[in-house]
């Protein structure tokens, strides 16, 4: 009996060690490859899913789906593949006017967020990578940096 206690306190201790010693189990990344400059960007998928629940969410819900009415669709959304730098622009600052999604015309305000560089690249991959969408070219920090109000 004791000796079964010993092991199972055991196991639990070397568990504990495997989960704190071991990045990949606490944290998802992903690498992102900035073409341009042929360097590589590590960006945590985690981080653009945190940002996008905090504050994209409330509008374009967790499906990615938009209302159909005031908010336009991130799922499968062919403004933010074909508008790439407008896409990021409208993070980054804002959007006000309207735009045409899926054919689909759409004229409501997205307040800026005040989001960082990195905060924008990483919210636009996780939304590039969720649902239907599979973009394959990542958004950098860098690229986002060149995007001027």
């Amino acid at each position: 009996m004791l000796t079964s206690k010993l092991f199972f306190g055991f196991s639990l201790l070397l568990l504990g060690y495997f989960y704190v010693e071991n990045p990949i189990s606490r944290n998802h990344y992903f690498i992102a490859t900035d073409t341009n400059k042929d360097k590589t960007v590590v960006q945590s998928q985690a981080a653009g899913k945190e940002i996008y629940t905090d504050f994209c969410i409330q509008c374009h819900g967790a499906n990615g789906k938009g209302d159909a009415k005031n908010f336009p669709p991130l799922d499968g959304s062919d403004w933010l593949t074909k508008k790439r730098a407008q896409s990021i622009h409208a993070i980054k600052f804002g959007q006000s006017g309207e735009i045409v999604v899926n054919k689909k015309k759409f004229n409501s305000t997205m307040p800026a967020m005040g989001l960082s560089n990195q905060e924008v690249a990483d919210v636009m991959n996780y939304i590039m990578k969720s649902w239907s969408n599979k973009q394959s070219k990542l958004v950098t920090e860098k690229e986002v940096a060149t995007i001027k109000q």
